[in-house]
């Protein structure tokens, strides 16, 4: 087919394609253009995604890894005396620490709202931008009061990257491409928890630190060690919203680095997936059916589940390992090996999944089973010195939690169909996030430091509960695929042309679950 002809084809149909952008479908003008450029061939299509790998893998991968540091400093500030410094006492540090997710709750409907209607490179540096500043202005806290207020805000603006770096990933890449893709950007929280644990192992080595004074006479007063933190994680954070804002695409279709005459046929690998990519516009139908989904409460209630523990882990690891008779510098290198092992198992679940089909809930269980034995060691052994390395082992297991996280996340992505419908998903799984986060710190009750049996308990009941909803999961979308293969053969092509049109996975018929 020429290209002469191609032009003129487009341009009977430029009508058609007007109202397509009326609709807010974003890439439905590129899918409808690719039926007309033929097949996209193998040569085509490992190019699109090297150049997508290339450019959006270490973007999300750099900008996970600094949500997380920023998230969990208070957790390394916490061990160089900033509690004491703060006046903190009692419970206070854990409601510090889960503050930080009431603010996440009520923000992130509204993120994957705006970045769904407004570019999302921009949206999302904004976000970094601000909450990179609000970890500089934990430096000037002086009260818990301060603390409180931050850390409240920097939820809000951190609830922009999780969520929406999910809905985004499908965006970019088919639907047997996400699992790893996916495990290597939010391998991110294994990476930040290593290079945190660094960070604070560096850190326990500065004699002194002095920066410039407004007053000269205060110049010999050295800045507490816990504040370099801030001042660190504070400044890359800004500088990775500054990337973001400028650098970042908001799609397949607009995006500068992939050649215009392949961007419709990076549109139309995503359109295979069944599921659409984004709309400008809400849906309020859509919204309400996801309401009323099984999938969505099952992944929520799962969610939830896994937040408990997530919860206590992620404020707790250097006193859990502390409490275990190391010393500062040893906790912290130690917490760096169970963070290795997080980044390898999500690695091995993201190939797993990619390389054989209908395998992510299989690794979701996996990954469960592990971590519920990990809690066991620490609920069940003596909290004698001739345990210790058994109770290490299992709580470093625990870090295996992280493969039902994100691959629960890819659930969303491959099996959600309407972006309005995805946005309200992912909402309700969050907000289960967000609660499950703010129980898990109180679950570490000061008067059982540092064993933290309490703490123990919940997490293991947590694993067992979001275990039990994966496994229904399975069962719910298995006999869902087979009662829609009774009705008839799915049509890939039409569940693509149904999915970029807007339908949920309910409406369109010959759309399949990926288990």
């Amino acid at each position: 087919m020429s290209l002469a002809r191609t032009n003129t084809e487009l341009g009977d149909e430029q009508k058609h394609l007007d109202e397509v952008v009326e609709e807010g479908q974003v890439g439905l003008a590129e899918y409808e253009q690719s039926k007309l450029l033929g097949e996209i061939t193998p040569e085509q299509n490992k190019r699109i995604q090297r150049r997508i790998d290339l450019f959006i893998l270490p973007l999300f991968l750099i900008t996970q890894t600094l949500q997380y540091l920023d998230k969990t400093a208070l957790n390394y500030a916490k061990v160089f005396g900033m509690e004491k410094a703060m006046g903190m006492h009692g419970n206070q540090y854990s409601l510090g620490a889960a503050i930080f997710y009431i603010g996440y709750m009520f923000a992130q409907p509204g993120w994957s709202y705006l970045l769904g209607r407004f570019h999302a490179g921009r949206t999302l540096g904004v976000a970094a931008i601000i909450w990179g500043i609000l970890v500089l202005v934990m430096v000037w806290s002086k009260t818990f009061s301060h603390v409180m207020v931050t850390r409240f805000f920097l939820g809000v603006f951190e609830a922009a990257v999780t969520p929406g770096l999910s809905l985004m990933t499908a965006w970019w890449y088919k639907r047997g491409e996400i699992p790893l893709r996916q495990t290597i950007w939010y391998s991110a929280i294994g990476w930040g928890g290593m290079i945190g644990s660094l960070m604070a192992a560096g850190i326990t080595k500065v004699r002194k630190i002095h920066f410039p004074r407004s007053r000269p006479q205060l110049s010999d007063h050295p800045t507490p060690r816990w504040k370099l933190i801030f001042y660190i994680l504070g400044s890359l954070t800004v500088v990775i919203g500054l990337v973001l804002f400028f650098f970042m695409a908001d799609g397949p279709s607009t995006a500068k680095w992939i050649k215009k005459d392949d961007r419709p046929a990076a549109v139309a690998r995503v359109a295979q997936s069944g599921v659409g990519m984004k709309t400008t516009t809400f849906d309020w139908k859509h919204g309400m059916e996801a309401m009323t989904d099984p999938k969505n409460w099952l992944l929520s209630i799962a969610m939830f589940g896994s937040s408990v523990p997530n919860g206590v882990l992620t404020n707790f690891s250097g006193s859990i390992i502390k409490g275990l008779g190391y010393s500062t510098l040893n906790a912290a290198l130690l917490d760096c090996a169970g963070r290795s092992l997080q980044v390898i198992s999500l690695l091995i679940a993201g190939l797993v999944a990619t390389r054989w089909a209908n395998t992510r809930l299989l690794m979701m269980t996996v990954g469960n089973v592990i971590c519920v034995f990990g809690t066991a060691l620490m609920s069940f052994l003596p909290f004698t010195k001739q345990y210790t390395w058994a109770r290490l082992i299992g709580f470093w297991l625990v870090n295996c939690q992280s493969i039902g996280f994100t691959i629960g996340l890819v659930m969303i992505s491959s099996n959600i169909g309407s972006y309005s419908k995805r946005i309200v998903t992912s909402s309700c799984v969050f907000i289960a996030y967000c609660v499950g986060n703010i129980v898990g710190p109180m679950t570490a009750l000061e008067s059982e430091a540092p064993r933290y049996q309490t703490a123990a308990y919940c997490m293991m009941a947590g694993y067992i509960l979001k275990t039990v909803c994966h496994c229904l999961l399975w069962i719910y979308m298995w006999r869902e695929n087979r009662k829609r293969d009774r009705e008839g053969p799915a049509d890939p092509v039409q569940a693509a042309d149904n999915g970029m049109r807007g339908m949920t996975e309910r409406e369109n018929r010959h759309f399949r679950y990926v288990l």
